[in-house]
């Protein structure tokens, strides 16, 4: 029997800044597919079509005012901010350490600078929408997908390749 990878350390990364020391708390994007249900003559039940990608997120906490990301915010393009997501995964049984990183390219679509009580602590949530996503785990690329440019490659295979060449992308 074996004992799960738990994340021990997180860092995250805002265009390169390092934020260690601030950020309390990363959301990584939950991935999911826009699914249909379908069911035409002849079936016995219905089946799920794939319509593609939903909206991908990534929403963070840091534990006080975040100048930086302040001045991030109404960015006018959809890749304006990368976010660097980087995790220390240890198995408790063997020791071995994963390196796992998550790079998102989009924009703050809501910034909530907290709560202001004298002697209280504060944290300052962000929420980013993203129009592209890559996670990588010891350096090798399990997915990634870049919603403008309609690529989606998982463990190596572009999904959407055939799609591309049908419409002459």
């Amino acid at each position: 029997m074996a004992l799960p990878k738990k994340l021990k350390a997180l860092n995250l990364f805002n265009d390169g800044e390092s934020y260690l020391g601030q950020v309390v708390e990363v959301k990584l994007p939950t991935l999911s597919r826009k699914m249909e249900e379908y069911r035409g003559g002849g079936m016995n039940g219905p089946v799920d079509i794939d319509f593609g990608q939903e909206k991908i997120e990534l929403e963070w906490k840091c534990g006080g005012m975040m100048r930086s990301v302040l001045n991030q915010y109404g960015a006018t393009t959809h890749n304006a901010v990368q976010l660097r997501f980087a995790g220390a995964y240890q198995r408790d049984d063997s020791g071995a350490v994963d390196a796992v990183e998550v790079v998102v390219r989009g924009r703050h679509s809501e910034i909530d600078p907290g709560t202001g009580k004298s002697g209280d602590d504060t944290e300052f949530s962000v929420k980013t929408s993203a129009s592209y996503y890559k996670l990588t785990i010891n350096g090798a690329t399990v997915i990634e997908i870049d919603l403008v440019n309609m690529t989606e490659i998982v463990n190596g295979v572009d999904l959407l390749a055939a799609q591309r060449r049908a419409i002459g992308a």
